[in-house]
Order: C-alpha cells, then sequence, then structure tokens
C-alpha cells in the first residue's frame, strides 16, 4: 500500500523535497540551493536546467532520508515561484534560454506602453489585476520579441511557456 505524500517546493533561492506520512508527519526532507544570475540591473534569471537536476536530486535525497521506494509515494504536489517564465521545445525539452524570474522589471517598458494604450488597470477586468512587471504575460511578450527562433516555434505550436 502507498502510504506517502511528496511535496515539491521550486522556490525562488532554492528547491526541496518533502516526504509525508499518512498522518501529515515530515518522515524526511532534501533542499538545494540555486544560482540567482544577474545579467544586468533589474534582471534576475535561473537556469531551468540547474533547477531541473537539482529537483531530481532533491527527489532522491528525500527518498533515500526516508528509507522508502519511490513506489510508496501516492502522489506529488507541486508548487513554484508561480509568475517565473520558461519556454522550451515541445519536442525536445530543451529551454529557449534561462527563466525569467517574477522579481525581474525588463518588462517595464512593455508595461508602460500596454498602460498608455488604455490605463494600469486597461486588463483588470478580465484578469482582476493590474499591469505589472510581476506577471507573465510580459514576460512572454519580451521573449517572443527578443527571440525570433522563439517566435517562430511558438507560431507553429513547437514552443511552450511554464511557470
Amino acid at each position: 500500500m502507498k502510504k506517502y505524500i511528496a511535496s515539491i517546493d521550486q522556490g525562488t533561492t532554492s528547491t526541496r523535497c518533502i516526504i509525508f506520512n499518512h498522518q501529515g508527519m515530515i518522515v524526511a526532507s532534501d533542499q538545494k540551493e540555486h544560482s540567482q544570475i544577474y545579467p544586468r540591473a533589474g534582471w534576475v534569471e535561473h537556469d531551468p536546467q540547474e533547477i531541473w537536476i537539482n529537483t531530481v536530486q532533491v527527489i532522491n535525497g528525500a527518498v533515500m532520508k526516508a528509507g522508502i521506494r519511490s513506489l510508496d509515494i501516492a502522489a506529488v504536489g507541486i508548487t513554484n515561484q508561480r509568475e517565473t517564465i520558461i519556454a522550451w521545445n515541445r519536442y525536445t525539452g530543451k529551454p529557449y534560454g534561462n527563466a525569467i524570474v517574477w522579481q525581474d522589471t525588463r518588462t517595464d517598458k512593455i508595461c508602460n506602453k500596454l498602460s498608455e494604450l488604455g490605463g494600469q488597470n486597461r486588463f483588470r477586468s478580465t484578469t482582476g489585476l493590474p499591469l505589472a512587471t510581476y506577471f507573465s504575460g510580459p514576460k512572454i511578450k519580451w521573449m517572443l520579441e527578443d527571440n525570433p527562433a522563439l517566435q517562430k516555434d511558438a507560431e507553429d505550436g513547437t514552443a511552450l511557456f511554464g511557470n
């Protein structure tokens, strides 16, 4: 019988995996920090390959520390940075570049231009949110404008975007 739940928390500075038993008690955990990349002022990025490797390592580490088999895990819950965005090729899995972190402000010109064309709240009735560099939409727009290969692949359905 599967007795455990694994929780993966992929956060801004690290990735951790926690194994819980049937009573909700922590059985084991593992954590690994990842690099913060600052290519220029206001820009914050993460290496998606590093995050993937760290995720696999902390899952394996938590399972080993718990002394269980992965087959003993009934479910996995995942939480992530939500507004950090990445694009990858749907067929190869290869990222088109680093993830743009939620803290990044490179999309300020995009947000300002959109605001000029309809105000800070132009999308609030649809999204419930004001324009801000925090959100994924402007980051995706920036990625498409910055990378012609990504734009082409997005148009033909090869590129995927996610948080």
